[in-house]
């Protein structure tokens, strides 16, 4: 494949002649790999939180305090269900017991001021200590994982926010950072950016007149941003394109740069997009910087419009997969005798993961729970187990189902019309 990346002896990625992208295992088999991500004693995705879960309760109650008897039932668990991965947030110990791993290098941890806003959570690219703290930071996590050839790859972040994409509700990043304090780099780099893009002796009253804002000076803008109202318009969605563009060179490059220092070995699997991010982001998180692509599978279809902007030439990690409870009680109620809510949801999660594994940029499949959360409910949860530690049949004989012919239906492509869904 002359597509290949990644070192041999570790894990890969490379295009077959007929365009469909595959991992390869250290031992170069090729594989659509099959994760669940927060597979760890409190049960859900991100760090352990400072109230003990249900879940984490019911865990010391049926194993006790150690790590032994629950990684032992849960691998059980994982391996009848098809399950090869763990991602991340998960237990170590899991990792002893026949399963490859993701990790996260969660670069917003990095010693570095935060961008934080509405639909906004990024390092400050823009500060003059990204780079060293980046790197950093990514000599810190790495360093346990160096040799091991388990780990698949890291993700940047999780979820980061970039802002609202073109034709979308809400803030973009550019009138986040005009509108954050002073002490930030990204405030001062983002004046600097649209004025020096509106000519020489350019100044906020001109910026208004370009936008078509009654804007004298700064805080006018600051003052709309506190009261969510977004600038529209198509010299300010301009400048707002261009200026995510920058944002996401900055970071993309930096990060991939930082892992591939300091952990040559693994792959770098892009941040893990929670929403089709603004399209100059979603290209700058491409080759050579990053070398696969990291969507969300979105309840009710395959998020494959998100992926449509990188094309062929990057491979995809598709995470998020399940259905919740608030995605059941988002559904409207249909009258007549059609399909229930409950029906149709559990159809959209199996075409879901269906289009995800036929999709031939697909090289990994990711459940998003393994337990369920405090806000789910009946009729089910997010996670592959409830809070009682049962097994949650209406998804775990639907993942096994679909992990099975993972495979199989990498292999065959996309859907053609005439095509059953299994």
């Amino acid at each position: 494949m002359d597509t290949l990346r990644g070192r041999a002896g570790f894990f890969r990625v490379g295009q077959a002649a007929n365009g469909t992208w595959w991992l390869l295992t250290p031992e170069d088999e090729p594989m659509l790999l099959r994760a669940v991500a927060g597979v760890n004693r409190h049960g859900r995705a991100g760090p352990v939180p400072v109230l003990r879960s249900a879940y984490a309760r019911t865990v010391e109650r049926l194993y006790g305090p150690g790590d032994e008897a629950w990684e032992r039932s849960t691998a059980t668990r994982l391996h009848s269900w098809g399950v090869d991965t763990v991602g991340p947030w998960a237990d170590a110990g899991l990792v002893e017991k026949g399963f490859y791993f993701t990790a996260q290098a969660d670069f917003c941890r990095a010693r570095v001021a935060l961008i934080h806003g509405p639909g906004v959570r990024l390092p400050d690219v823009f500060d003059t200590l990204w780079p060293a703290a980046a790197d950093a930071h990514a000599a810190a996590v790495t360093a346990p994982w160096s040799g091991r050839r388990e780990l698949v790859g890291w993700f940047t972040d999780d979820a980061p926010g970039w802002g609202a994409a073109e034709g979308t509700a809400g803030l973009t990043l550019l009138q986040v950072c005009l509108s954050l304090e002073p002490a930030l780099a990204a405030h001062h780099a983002a004046w600097e950016f649209v004025l020096a893009g509106h000519g020489a002796g350019a100044s906020p009253e001109v910026l208004g007149r370009a936008w078509g804002l009654p804007l004298q000076h700064r805080e006018n803008l600051r003052q709309w941003t506190r009261e969510g109202r977004a600038v529209g318009g198509e010299a300010f969605a301009g400048d707002a394109r261009r200026f995510a563009k920058e944002a996401a060179r900055r970071y993309f490059q930096v990060v991939g740069a930082a892992l591939r220092r300091h952990d040559p070995e693994h792959l770098v699997l892009g941040c893990r997009f929670a929403a089709p991010p603004p399209e100059g982001v979603r290209l700058a998180g491409a080759w050579p910087d990053m070398d696969v692509a990291s969507w969300r599978l979105h309840a009710g279809g395959f998020a494959a419009q998100a992926a449509a902007g990188a094309g062929d030439a990057m491979p995809q990690w598709v995470t998020g997969g399940g259905l919740s409870h608030g995605d059941f009680r988002a559904l409207p109620v249909r009258d007549g005798t059609g399909p229930t809510r409950l029906e149709r949801l559990l159809r959209a999660g199996r075409e879901g993961l269906v289009a995800a594994c036929r999709d031939r940029r697909t090289v990994g499949i990711e459940w998003a729970h393994w337990a369920d959360g405090a806000d789910d409910a009946p009729p089910f949860g997010a996670g592959l187990v409830h809070s009682d530690d049962h097994e949650a049949v209406e998804h775990t004989e639907l993942l096994g189902h679909v992990h099975a012919r993972a495979g199989a239906l990498h292999t065959a492509g996309p859907l053609r019309p005439e095509s059953p869904v299994i």
